[in-house]
């Protein structure tokens, strides 16, 4: 006979130990708030790259100029009065290096094309999006995205070190490393491109204007950023009624406010872990909370489920036997799903960078707490509306069955 866990003795443990969990989340709440990313906080996001220029074009002519780089070439787009309108595409197939580009496009009338690193590979060029990618006197510089930056983050966070509400991380490696900078809307009225702005002469009067690239910007309103917000919280809720509907008719009252509690512990630890930690709360962030509410009530639903049979079958007038019994008979399968599923979480922590690791650590706390919870808060739950549980009371309408199988903790078969 399979020996029953006795978890109903270490309900009132773990109730206070989530109590004391959720509430110490409050005071990195109280004190520092979450750290909400650009999606819920208005103001700019920035990803922008410190590298060295590897060639420089400008433009004498009266026509109009474009440059559009692509993954396989860059193309000059030639129009206006002046000049005949054509298109000249430089595959970098055809053009390997920096220098053969370089000579190649100085051939364009009015073009200058300085080369300087020559021997740079041309695949990999990028260019600076806050600039026109329209030719003129003033040149226009290209990078190289195969190149090391010139600063870390330190050096980034120290030469904005003037601009209020501002934070830097780095995302991406190697070639596809860039600094997320982000600075809050202080709601005195300046737009994005003053944002923009003041980040960019910030890092050009330490690094030169000529080495900071940005790659791309992102900014959000106040208005539009308060609305998502809220819009966030009512999608949890509303996910949390409808798991409620459901357990409510495959189970009765108690079963259903049991699993909801219990997902409601799995999102609470969640925030608590995200304020500690101060981990960037954006729509990702919020995808793995939502995650993780449908992770955790498909457990829930199973052990409820073996609960609910053993309250017809087994013979015993202590509801706590059910629920050991019970919590015993899918322990294992609660183990092995818990640890395959955090085995392909963990090594997408790992080997990822950027928003994916944060919501692969999110899932990895609520991977756990769910197993937790699904064990013990359910438990605790069910063990407090049914303290005057008779077992009259499920087999009533319950029609005779035989299980000759079934051994239950007093040795008697059913």
């Amino acid at each position: 006979m399979k020996k029953v866990v006795q978890f109903s003795k270490y309900i009132v443990p773990a109730v206070i130990f989530s109590a004391v969990l959720i509430l110490s989340g409050l005071f990195p709440l109280l004190t520092k708030g979450i750290n909400f990313g650009i999606d819920f906080k208005p103001g700019l996001m920035a990803e922008v790259r410190l590298v060295e220029p590897v060639m420089e074009l400008s433009y004498s002519g009266a026509a109009s100029v474009a440059v559009e780089i692509n993954p396989w070439d860059v193309t000059l787009v030639v129009s206006g009065v002046g000049a005949e309108n054509e298109t000249r595409v430089y595959p970098f197939a055809e053009y390997a290096t920096v220098g053969e580009m370089a000579a190649a496009m100085a051939q364009v009338p009015g073009v200058s094309a300085k080369a300087l690193s020559a021997a740079t590979p041309a695949e990999g060029l990028f260019a600076n999006s806050a600039v026109a990618a329209v030719l003129s006197s003033t040149p226009y510089d290209l990078y190289y995205s195969g190149e090391g930056q010139l600063a870390d983050a330190e050096a980034v966070r120290a030469a904005l070190a003037g601009l209020e509400d501002v934070s830097v991380k780095v995302a991406g490696s190697g070639a596809a490393e860039v600094f997320q900078i982000r600075i809050g809307d202080s709601g005195d009225g300046k737009t994005s491109m003053d944002l923009q702005h003041a980040v960019t002469d910030a890092l050009a009067a330490t690094f030169g204007a000529d080495n900071v690239a940005i790659i791309k910007t992102d900014f959000i309103g106040a208005q539009f950023s308060g609305s998502l917000v809220l819009q966030s919280v009512l999608l949890v809720l509303a996910a949390l009624f409808l798991i409620w509907i459901y357990a409510t008719i495959r189970f009765k009252w108690d079963f259903a406010l049991a699993s909801v509690l219990a997902i409601t512990h799995d999102a609470l630890v969640i925030i608590s872990f995200i304020a500690w930690t101060q981990m960037e709360f954006n729509t990702v962030t919020l995808a793995a909370i939502l995650t993780i509410i449908g992770y955790g009530i498909n457990d829930t639903v199973v052990v409820l489920d073996r609960v609910r049979e053993n309250t017809r079958f087994m013979k015993t007038k202590n509801f706590m036997d059910i629920i050991d019994q019970s919590q015993t008979d899918c322990f294992g399968r609660t183990v092995i799903t818990t640890v395959t599923t955090l085995l392909a979480v963990i090594a997408l922590c790992v080997f990822t960078t950027g928003s994916i690791h944060d919501f692969a650590l999110a899932l990895i706390i609520g991977i756990v707490s769910s197993a937790y919870s699904t064990i013990m808060i359910t438990s605790a739950f069910l063990a407090k509306t049914r303290k005057n549980w008779k077992p009259e009371d499920e087999v009533k309408d319950v029609p005779q069955q035989k299980n000759e199988g079934l051994v239950f903790p007093d040795g008697s078969r059913v």
